[in-house]
């Protein structure tokens, strides 16, 4: 896999002080490895097929749980551990200068299986939505590969809700971003 520079990893727990102690935004913690999501926020689904075989999975898996999959998506990423466990913190930001949105999250369950794997993280005080994300790849029994981003949330700050419908928009925008650069990556 080739170098993600925009990737910042720091194994050392509360590395990012500034997040440090921040509470989740939302009440409905974990409720993305239960069904059905929670009523009152915009649901998001999103799966498509990014491979076959078992290196395909593996090598996604990898680039979803170490934080390349966002990096090569074009977010920097500065998570507490190398690779996705619950209790991790990760804040993810996109943007540039002024323009940076920084969205702070933990890890809230993972999923490290023979024919799954991935994680789900909640939001932070102070992201701009509040909710749940789950990025998870799926080694089916015909050896197909596939990505799926589950998500539910609804605007925390006032910029996002302003931006009202346009966000579930480019949600899955940026879901399907993720699945083109997981492609790549687990084709190299």
């Amino acid at each position: 896999m080739p170098p993600l520079p925009r990737v910042v990893r720091s194994a050392l727990p509360g590395a990012d002080d500034a997040d440090a102690g921040r509470p989740f935004s939302y009440p409905e913690v974990g409720a993305t490895a239960r069904r059905p999501l929670p009523d009152g926020y915009q649901h998001l689904h999103h799966t498509e097929r990014i491979g076959h075989g078992r290196a395909v999975f593996q090598a996604a898996g990898t680039a979803v749980t170490t934080w390349a999959m966002h990096g090569d998506a074009g977010a920097r990423v500065r998570a507490t551990t190398d690779r996705a466990e619950p209790g991790t913190r990760v804040t993810v930001s996109l943007g540039l200068g002024p323009l940076r949105l920084t969205a702070p999250c933990e890890v809230v369950w993972t999923a490290y299986g023979e024919d799954r794997t991935g994680f789900a993280y909640g939001t932070l005080a102070g992201h701009p939505e509040c909710g749940e994300e789950v990025f998870m790849v799926d080694l089916r029994d015909d050896g197909s590969v596939w990505f799926t981003v589950t998500a539910f949330s609804r605007p925390a700050a006032w910029y996002s809700r302003l931006a009202g419908p346009v966000v579930p928009v480019l949600q899955k925008a940026y879901a399907r971003r993720l699945g083109r650069c997981l492609r790549r990556i687990a084709a190299a």
